[in-house]
């Protein structure tokens, strides 16, 4: 195994490369299924310097659309400018993570990886497959194996190792990334000193699996999906977005999306047309409209099947015994966090882990219109919370 470390020396010292994103070779990959991912690879990134014992390190697990972009970076001297601009754009948990956030980049030393299946640098189906599978080296397309959020963890541990990491001080995650947190704290119990789960559950409701579902017939139904193998031609984009716009709608509360927009109509596009095919658009389908364009530009259809079938699979206690017995060998600190609007993962799902965890674990809140988005965007309240709770002594 392999791993793509920091570059450049000053003094003898590495230079500290905040925000750039790297690769690691972790070979082949045991997955949960039986089956085996030859030539893995894991893109990630870093910010600050891990401490000679390894004992500042902070896991940030991505949501399911996520990359390893978590906060702004800083790029080495000489950096092309395609790497300076890259590092030092906005990352998605901005203000939680990075110098003086409640994740200290300046006392941790803050990880982010890439799911195994995703398509922002690790392994996934529009990967070219290895010459063992394919002397062409074509994409993986429809031969991709399911993956699992423990297949995803199981890559992860093999890039710590790597790493020089044998504990995490925190791993940290919101909805898919809060699943593959808690999975963490479960398959590898003596690497976790603290865990936080934020607005997500033990395991996937089947409320959860059903949106699931529908987002996955979108774009399995798309007539350029061609059965995962559409690399050649057409991408499956009006499937991709169609996903989007059922994700997007459970991300968000009905108080907000009516706060927003309304019954208003978008610009002056009329909303009584002659024919229903003809009307002009609300202005919520002008959003969701924009959501679906964002993401079909930037992610991959096949990569959304992978990490959204691995989010449906998640069942923390799966083959473990009653979701108590599973969680009973997990011995670090938690933080378990809802948002009080949420609707896709409800406050109530959060109570339920709270209270098959050992010991006496209290479920926290964040207060957000903004429905299950509001774990994004409340990085404020969350990392208050943090403080107060399982970063209280740094």
């Amino acid at each position: 195994m392999t791993v793509t470390l920091l570059r450049g020396t000053v003094t003898g010292a590495p230079v500290r490369e905040d925000g750039v994103l790297r690769h690691a070779q972790i070979g082949t990959l045991e997955l949960e299924s039986g089956h085996s991912l030859p030539e893995v690879e894991i893109a990630y990134e870093t910010w600050g310097t891990l401490a000679a014992d390894g004992s500042n390190a902070v896991l940030v697990e991505h949501a399911l659309t996520g990359d390893t972009h978590v906060a702004a970076g800083r790029a080495r001297p000489g950096a092309t400018e395609a790497e300076r601009r890259a590092a030092e754009s906005g990352g998605w948990w901005e203000g939680l993570v990075g110098p003086g956030a409640a994740i200290d980049t300046d006392t941790y030393f803050v990880v982010c990886a890439n799911i195994v299946g995703g398509c922002y640098g690790s392994t996934g189906p529009a990967s070219p497959a290895p010459s063992s599978v394919d002397p062409e080296r074509r994409p993986w397309g429809s031969r991709f194996p399911m993956v699992t959020i423990r297949d995803g963890v199981r890559a992860e541990a093999a890039l710590a190792d790597l790493l020089g990491i044998e504990s995490w001080r925190l791993v940290i995650g919101g909805s898919m990334g809060g699943a593959r947190a808690l999975e963490w704290a479960v398959s590898c119990p003596d690497r976790v000193r603290a865990c936080a789960v934020v607005a997500a559950c033990a395991q996937s409701s089947a409320e959860q699996i059903a949106w699931g579902q529908a987002q996955n017939l979108a774009i399995r139904q798309d007539p350029d999906f061609r059965g995962g193998d559409y690399y050649d031609g057409s991408h499956p984009v009006a499937g991709l977005g169609l996903a989007r716009r059922i994700a997007h709608i459970t991300y968000r509360s009905a108080a907000e999306l009516h706060h927003r927009f309304g019954r208003t109509p978008q610009g002056d596009e009329g909303v009584i047309g002659t024919h229903t095919a003809e009307r002009g658009r609300y202005q919520v389908e002008s959003y969701l409209d924009h959501q679906a364009s964002k993401l079909a530009g930037r992610f991959d259809a096949n990569a959304y099947l992978a990490v959204n079938e691995a989010l449906m699979s998640h069942d923390v206690a799966r083959g473990r015994g009653t979701l108590e017995e599973a969680l009973s060998v997990a011995s670090c600190e938690w933080l378990v966090a809802a948002v009080d609007s949420d609707r896709l993962y409800h406050p109530h799902e959060s109570d339920v882990l709270a209270a098959a965890l050992p010991g006496s674990v209290r479920r926290h809140t964040l207060t957000s219109p903004s429905g299950h988005d509001g774990f994004l965007i409340e990085s404020p309240q969350l990392g208050k919370l943090l403080v107060e709770t399982v970063l209280r002594e740094a």
